[in-house]
């Protein structure tokens, strides 16, 4: 008998779940289950080499060049001014809180791996948020930490209506003597209070297994004259099917819509571009599937009630057969086409000659750039988030953060019209992965581990985050006048981390400026998930032989909880408007001009609103009761940059409820604990009663010298095109905002930076180049170090992807490499 037999399940549990979280290892697929047919049948493993001696040692910055003694200098190793209370939990943390859950016998919980669908398991264990109000005193005074709680979500299926159930468990570290659990309500305000939300995929598999693939069975003689394939869950399948997301839920059914899909027949992930325009409707109400039904197909614009109608109007003489979308070079993503000119020269590439000029503690995940700072935090739901961003000490927002991705479809058909994926139900987090050195971050760029919990693992990711200084194309400044010319280097510092949400890659960065602006930008790149050509006229171009370019929104929901000098600050609204004035001096005569109207946005019933025509009005967040020497507010002007819409679809009927937050680009709220979050990442499992209606923030509450939020919507209206073939660019798939300092400075503080240049001359002469003491030469360093101007490259065969490791039995020593998607 060995060691794991002698133990009880949950006492194994905690054993692996300490001893993996010494490894920062990854030890199961991320949950909801990825739609992709190659995760659904089986993950492909292969050997894992000595790359997990890098997560083990948790090394978060990879410079794989030879060293040089300027360039090779890692960002300056420094201490947080008080501990990270947004960070994750530790191993140790998470090992306790799932051995003490599996020893609660009211959970009746199952180690996921051996789980079935009428088993209870552990979706979730993370970090719970602290609320603003105590973590204030915390960091800005003496006050002790807020007391650290584990935010976990059971997925309760042992009953006949499952759900999901958010609970804290705490206080930590676990102490027998005060250890407790209650329901985590407070953030929801969901009518029935209780911290939960129902599970309509507690059956997934079931689905599939008993209803999915006999269905499909049934035509098999179709789809092998109609594509010669099939769909059986098999693994020849050449086919693949799946639907819409959410299910629709009114009038107390739940019915599906599925649509047969070609797989690819190679190694690129194509399959959302290949639709075959054949779908079926199932009402899949309950967990019995011999209740069940099969509500009809439809082909060709064409609605069959029966299968057996469907099989007779096929093989009749007068039915119109469609053409396939096949996979081929139109879909591959590697090189295709003539090379442009010169384009096998390297081109050009930033690099650090004197190292980084920045500072960070890796273990706090704090980092400083000039005069910012901050701390990261990282949840399975949304990812990356920032918090206590600070200028010169002084806070400039709580909490920077995405709250929820949305890609709303439309189409002549019931899947396109169907799907509205809030996309945190798959989490961000499990899908952040390492990052491509050089082509994602400068290969100079430092870069961090993220981690997560699953199945009783804790998951992590090398080299996820990356941070790095960079300098702009253009300069921050510059004026020319016949005496001098004078330039301002534009350089800004940047965190970023990239998720692969199913069929899409966003990438999500916040920068910092010298002049003390902050930016957050999104860009997305991947397969667009398209439609059958047919009749879908009215939705999109027709993009290839038998392809529909889909269109669809793109909103993401960003929060920015502003403390402008203090907590209680105000929206001011400046707007250029046009008019008609007779001055003083016009002799009597109208002058048309403009004219700045200023008001306040006073409480939350004015609190939703879209950017001006124009962009003729500025939101401004200031702080009432704090002027300059000037007497104008001090404050933080929203501006948008590029891509900042709202959803155009009017009260969807996919969404109902549970995307409330996507109506309007920008939305207004006082500050409660209470309302941390904008959505629940469960959404989508009950549209019509959602755990958070955003709309329900909006009560009428004052919004003048407040501690406010502002939840601002980022996005694009995207209609594909030939251009988004194999994959959409980044270059146009582009959102952002701006905060920029609004009077909140005495002048320009870009002025503080030394990495500027005046040239005097006259007489068509240089007479003087003043660099204010710059250190652009070799000797400035003293002799210590030598700059190095030739790039440094990243070694590419270091990459990892995710790193794996048994669960039950324990089998440290056979890990292999796993990394899932969704399509």
């Amino acid at each position: 008998m060995g060691f794991l037999d002698t133990l009880s399940p949950r006492a194994i549990v905690a054993s692996v779940l300490a001893l993996s979280s010494l490894a920062y290892d990854v030890a199961a697929r991320p949950s909801p289950e990825p739609k992709a047919d190659w995760v659904r049948k089986g993950p492909a493993r292969r050997k894992m080499s000595n790359h997990i001696k890098r997560a083990i040692e948790g090394q978060s910055h990879t410079r794989r060049a030879e060293e040089v003694p300027c360039a090779d200098v890692l960002a300056k190793s420094i201490a947080a001014p008080k501990p990270n209370i947004w960070g994750q939990l530790t191993g140790e943390e998470i090992a306790s809180v799932v051995d003490w859950l599996f020893a609660q016998e009211q959970f009746n919980l199952t180690v996921t791996e051996d789980a079935g669908p009428w088993d209870n398991t552990i979706q979730l264990v993370e970090a719970m948020w602290p609320n603003k109000t105590d973590a204030l005193a915390f960091i800005d005074g003496d006050a002790p930490a807020p007391t650290k709680y584990a935010h976990v979500l059971l997925n309760n299926r042992a009953t006949e209506n499952p759900y999901y159930a958010d609970i804290l468990v705490g206080p930590l570290p676990l102490d027998n003597t005060t250890v407790s659990w209650e329901p985590l309500t407070f953030p929801y305000n969901k009518p029935s209070g209780d911290g939960k939300v129902r599970n309509l995929d507690a059956d997934e598999d079931i689905v599939y297994e008993e209803w999915i693939w006999k269905i499909s069975a049934s035509i098999a003689d179709i789809t092998l004259d109609l594509w010669n394939g099939t769909a059986l869950g098999l693994e020849n399948d050449t086919l693949d099917i799946w639907g819409i997301d959410p299910l629709w839920q009114d009038d107390g059914r739940v019915i599906r819509w599925d649509g047969f899909w070609t797989l690819s027949d190679d190694v690129f992930d194509a399959e959302t571009l290949l639709p075959l325009g054949l779908y079926f409707m199932s009402d899949i109400t309950g967990r019995d599937p011999s209740k069940w039904s099969l509500e009809g197909w439809l082909y060709n614009g064409t609605f069959y009630a029966t299968t057996k109608e469907f099989r007779e109007a096929y093989w009749s003489s007068c039915f119109k057969k469609n053409g396939p979308n096949l996979p081929g070079a139109w879909s591959a993503t590697d090189h295709n086409g003539d090379v442009p000119p010169l384009d096998y020269n390297h081109p050009p590439t930033i690099v650090a000659p004197a190292g980084a000029r920045y500072g960070v503690d890796h273990e706090q995940k704090y980092a400083e750039w000039m005069d910012f700072s901050f701390y990261i935090g990282f949840t399975r739901d949304t990812g990356m988030a920032l918090y206590d961003i600070r200028y010169k000490g002084q806070r400039i927002l709580y909490e920077l953060g995405l709250q929820e991705a949305l890609a709303h479809y439309a189409g002549n058909d019931p899947l396109n019209s169907g799907i509205a994926y809030l996309d945190s139900f798959y989490g961000f987090g499990p899908y952040a992965f390492e990052l491509v050195q050089g082509y994602d971050c400068p290969t100079h760029a430092t870069y961090l581990n993220s981690s997560f919990y699953i199945s009783e693992t804790t998951h992590t990711h090398i080299n996820s985050i990356c941070m790095f200084e960079f300098i702009s194309d253009y300069p921050i400044q510059r004026h020319t006048t016949n005496r001098y010319t004078s330039v301002t280097k534009n350089t800004y510092f940047v965190v970023r981390f990239v998720s692969t949400v199913g069929n899409y890659d966003y990438s999500f960065s916040y920068s910092f400026f010298l002049d003390g602006t902050i930016s957050v930008e999104v860009r997305a790149s991947g397969y667009i998930q398209s439609a059958y050509f047919a009749g879908n006229e009215d939705y999109g171009f027709k993009i290839h032989d038998n392809l529909s370019g889909s269109m669809h929104d793109h909103v993401l929901n960003f929060k920015a909880d502003f403390d402008i000098l203090g907590t209680n600050n105000s929206v001011q609204l400046l707007t250029m408007a046009p008019t008609t004035v007779t001055y003083p001096w016009s002799k009597g005569k109208a002058r048309n001009t403009m004219h700045l109207k200023r008001s306040f946005v006073e409480s939350e019933d004015e609190g939703r609103f879209n950017w001006a025509p124009n962009q003729a009005t500025q939101v401004i967040v200031v702080n009432e009761d704090v002027r300059n020497k000037h007497g104008e507010f001090r404050g933080y002007r929203v501006l948008p940059s590029t891509g900042t819409v709202h959803l155009t679809v009017l009260n969807s009927t996919n969404l109902a409820n549970a995307g409330r937050w996507a109506e309007y680009d920008i939305q207004i709220t006082k500050y409660k604990d209470t309302e941390p979050k904008a959505t629940h990442p469960y959404s989508s499992q009950d549209v019509h009663d959602p755990p958070i209606d955003f709309s329900k923030f909006f009560d009428g509450e004052s919004l003048r010298k407040e501690d406010l939020v502002l939840w601002l919507n980022l996005g694009m209206h995207h209609l594909p095109h030939t251009g988004d073939l194999p994959n959409t660019v980044m270059t146009t798939a582009h959102a952002g905002v701006h905060f920029m300092p609004s009077n909140y400075f005495e002048g320009d503080e870009s002025r503080k930076t030394v990495n500027q240049v005046r040239i005097n001359y006259s007489d068509g002469k240089t007479s003087e180049v003043q660099t204010f003491g710059q250190k652009t030469k070799a000797e400035d360093y003293n002799g210590t170090c030598k700059l190095v101007f030739e790039p440094v490259e990243a070694d590419l065969w270091g990459y990892t992807g995710d790193i794996v490791v048994r669960k039950f039995p324990y089998d440290p020593n056979n890990p292999w490499f796993q990394t899932g998607s969704i399509v």
